[in-house]
């Protein structure tokens, strides 16, 4: 597996379909809801993703690819070379904001995360890493995370999850964003793990997303020393859903220890 010559054939389907997706917005979007009135999906979400299958199995027909939008095959394990898709993070943003939206990719070698892609598709940033290799933003290294207090934090978390409901302890929450120094919520589950991977937020935690939504960030995490687990410390679960929390590691266990109880 030549994974300098994946890494460049990844990065150009990415920029590719970003362009596809800018372009979109010159005529009209069809927007449908899938699990809830909530949960949207577009005519570009899934051509996008059909754009990568093509691209993809041109490359190599052997490559499996786990999309959002479930225009591949049904993925079962990460035996060979998996590909985990998300052709639009954000699509409530992307909808109504037209930006604030992500394509992200991992691709992963028998189970094992060997190259991680979060691209913002209007500002055309592209965060990047090969294990062992290091992370990048653009061209310019990622730096290891410093550590950081818990009380000088800033963590990415949805408003929800501090409201009565069925996955958490909200009061624990409360508890926790009146503690840290501040708080955030973008929209999407990509945008916020590269913000943590570059110091730009501190942890983001979620009760539920799916592989597509973490599993490049996952692997840009592994780079820069951030700490990516369930909300149980344990390994996300790359083929079904599962609740999520990336952080620094100096608040990774601080987190879950104190202020984290699922129901």
């Amino acid at each position: 597996m030549d994974l300098q010559q994946l890494d460049l054939f990844a990065k150009d389907i990415i920029r590719q379909a970003g362009q596809r997706i800018r372009d979109a917005f010159s005529y009209d979007l069809k927007v449908e809801t899938k699990s809830d009135a909530n949960d949207l999906v577009t005519n570009i979400d899934r051509e996008t993703e059909v754009f990568f299958i093509e691209k993809i199995k041109e490359y190599d027909s052997s490559h499996k690819i786990l999309g959002e939008e479930g225009m591949g095959e049904k993925v079962e394990s990460l035996d060979g070379v998996v590909w985990i898709i998300d052709p639009i993070d954000g699509t409530m943003n992307f909808v109504k904001q037209h930006r604030h939206f992500m394509i992200t990719i991992g691709i992963f070698v028998e189970g094992v995360g060997k190259l991680g892609y979060i691209y913002d598709v209007m500002r055309e940033d592209l965060f990047c890493a090969m294990t062992g290799h290091g992370a990048w933003y653009n061209d310019t290294p990622l730096r290891k995370l410093k550590p950081v207090k818990l009380e000088e934090a800033v963590i990415g978390i949805n408003a929800t999850w501090v409201t009565p409901n069925k996955k958490v302890n909200h009061e624990k929450l409360i508890e926790l964003v009146r503690t840290v120094r501040g708080t955030r919520s973008y929209g999407a589950a990509a945008m916020e793990i590269a913000f943590v991977v570059s110091g730009k937020l501190d942890a983001y935690l979620s009760m539920r997303l799916s592989p597509w939504d973490v599993a490049g960030g996952i692997i840009i995490a592994q780079e820069v020393g951030a700490l990516a687990s369930n909300l149980k410390g344990q390994p996300f679960n790359l083929l079904m859903q599962d609740t999520f929390m990336i952080a620094n590691p100096s608040i990774h266990g601080q987190i879950l220890a104190q202020y984290v109880e699922l129901k």
